[in-house]
């Protein structure tokens, strides 16, 4: 009988190795029950070997390639992080958004480039913001979004010459939230006009009250 209990306690329990080393992160199967081959039992993971996944719009994700830079915020410390693309995934699938439209997006794979040493105590799940550079430039001729405007077919902003508003049809290239690349039509350090109101025209005598500089 002594034999049979110490086969039985054998035979009841098979031991499962992890492929890596790491720590567990989420128990898939907290009680004993039985399962299928390839069910997972838990997930094991090495929080000094982190990556992100961006889940990017489909129509963001075509303007994104490998090895691009990008900057992560609101990690929950001061400094920004560094990173840099890896993979941008072949397919994508539908997300709904918080207003109910459906979108297509695309699972962008980053890795950290700041030193292992420095990295703060980031863990799986955690929530960033993540700003990838699509394009870069040097001498840029750049001017707000808010001084844009359409004049027909063309894009237009007013400049201020000799304190005077003067129309000024532009050519624009690349753009970003904040600002659009210049290509012609307006001069270097020439003051333009932000959200200008339908009192502004060709021609029309100006006050400058408050100057702005723009970054």
């Amino acid at each position: 009988q002594d034999r049979d209990v110490i086969a039985s306690e054998e035979s009841c329990c098979i031991e499962v190795r992890a492929p890596i080393d790491g720590v567990v992160l989420r128990i898939d199967r907290e009680s004993e029950q039985v399962v299928k081959a390839g069910d997972p039992l838990l997930q094991i993971g090495d929080p000094r070997d982190l990556e992100i996944v961006v889940d990017l719009l489909s129509t963001d994700a075509v303007k994104v390639k490998p090895g691009a830079d990008a900057v992560v915020e609101g990690w929950g410390g001061r400094e920004p992080l560094r990173a840099r693309v890896r993979r941008i995934e072949p397919a994508a699938f539908t997300k709904i958004s918080a207003l109910g439209i459906e979108e297509q997006r695309v699972n962008t794979i980053l890795d950290f480039t700041d030193p292992k040493e420095t990295m703060p105590p980031l863990g799986h799940g955690f929530r960033v913001f993540v700003r990838i550079t699509v394009w870069s430039g040097e001498n840029v001729l750049r001017v707000p979004l808010g001084a844009l405007f359409r004049e027909g077919s063309a894009w237009a902003v007013f400049s201020v010459v000799d304190g005077k508003a003067r129309l000024a049809r532009v050519q624009i290239g690349h753009r970003n939230n904040t600002h659009a690349e210049v290509l012609a039509g307006l001069a270097e350090n020439t003051p333009v006009i932000v959200h200008p109101s339908d009192r502004v025209a060709d021609g029309v005598a100006l006050e400058i009250r408050h100057p702005t500089r723009l970054p």
